[in-house]
């Protein structure tokens, strides 16, 4: 009933009710560990904290686009002014990804060096998975791996032995 009464206030009135009654959910729990469950599968892009335990909600809480906590915060100082951003994940996408931050401007660079010994157990996982899902380029690269670094040895799953040809 309330949000109707608020709505008919608003010059934008008719938007907020569309807005609410295609998306709008009020959920009671019993439990605060429920309403932490509930909410984190949601994701929200938005998610408001005005709770006499702002804080235990706070630290529990790990989906969601940007959290407003107490009363002294809103969505539109995230979106407008206090420095986040109104650029968030949506449509539950809080699950896996934040709202966008220097971060996602940042170049992240990741390497692998392994070892000989290392290659008995990575190659042959790759070589397996790789040639399971029919991309035998893959499966081969472990497969030259496995040759070179066991010469010999008898595998017990397919391990093709073909000669690096060079050029």
């Amino acid at each position: 009933d309330i949000i109707p009464e608020i709505a008919e206030e608003m010059p934008s009135g008719t938007v907020a009710m569309q807005a609410w009654e295609n998306h709008g959910e009020v959920i009671f729990c019993d439990r605060k560990e429920d309403i932490v469950t509930i909410s984190d599968e949601y994701a929200p892009e938005h998610l408001q904290l005005l709770t006499e335990e702002n804080g235990w909600y706070k630290d529990r809480l790990t989906n969601y686009g940007s959290l407003f906590v107490g009363e002294g915060s809103t969505v539109t100082h995230g979106d407008k002014c206090s420095g986040t951003n109104h650029i968030l994940p949506t449509k539950g996408a809080a699950r896996y990804s934040g709202g966008l931050n220097v971060q996602k401007f940042l170049k992240v660079l990741t390497w692998q060096e392994l070892s000989v010994e290392a290659n008995r157990e990575f190659s042959s996982v790759g070589s397996r998975i790789s040639r399971a899902e029919g991309m035998d380029g893959h499966a081969r690269s472990c497969d030259w791996r496995l040759n070179k670094y066991f010469p010999g040895e008898k595998w017990d799953f397919e391990v093709v032995n073909q000669e690096r040809i060079t050029k």
